[in-house]
């Protein structure tokens, strides 16, 4: 069973060197990883913070990086955050990061994976 996916993101993490961190990889949630986010006060303030939890479990990659720490996801641009969003939901809906899609043009229906941007 594929557990991980990888998936660039569109801007990318910017470190405090100056690098830019954008491949990566997710690994599935588990329940105790949605859960477990609750208990954390900054969750409990601001239930916006979920997702900076949530994601700096679940991000096991980023570029460089293999310690993803709640201060890492917080230095993301928001439309990183977005895409992260919409990539965890779509892994750990369907197990997977292919979406089927249709050729305008002749039709033909096919997947493709969606980890890279603007997909």
């Amino acid at each position: 069973m594929h557990t991980e996916f990888p998936f660039t993101l569109p801007r990318g993490y910017l470190d405090a060197e100056g690098n830019v961190h954008r491949e990566g990889a997710m690994r599935l949630a588990t329940a105790f990883d949605e859960i477990a986010p609750m208990k954390d006060p900054r969750v409990q303030t601001n239930p916006g913070y979920l997702a900076i939890i949530l994601f700096s479990r679940v991000i096991t990659r980023l570029g460089d990086l293999t310690h993803i720490n709640p201060k890492v996801i917080e230095g993301l641009y928001s439309a990183d955050l977005a895409f992260l969003q919409d990539f965890y939901r779509h892994i750990n809906e369907n197990g997977h990061s292919r979406v089927g899609v249709t050729c305008p043009n002749c039709e033909t229906k096919f997947e493709v994976e969606t980890n890279s941007p603007g997909v």
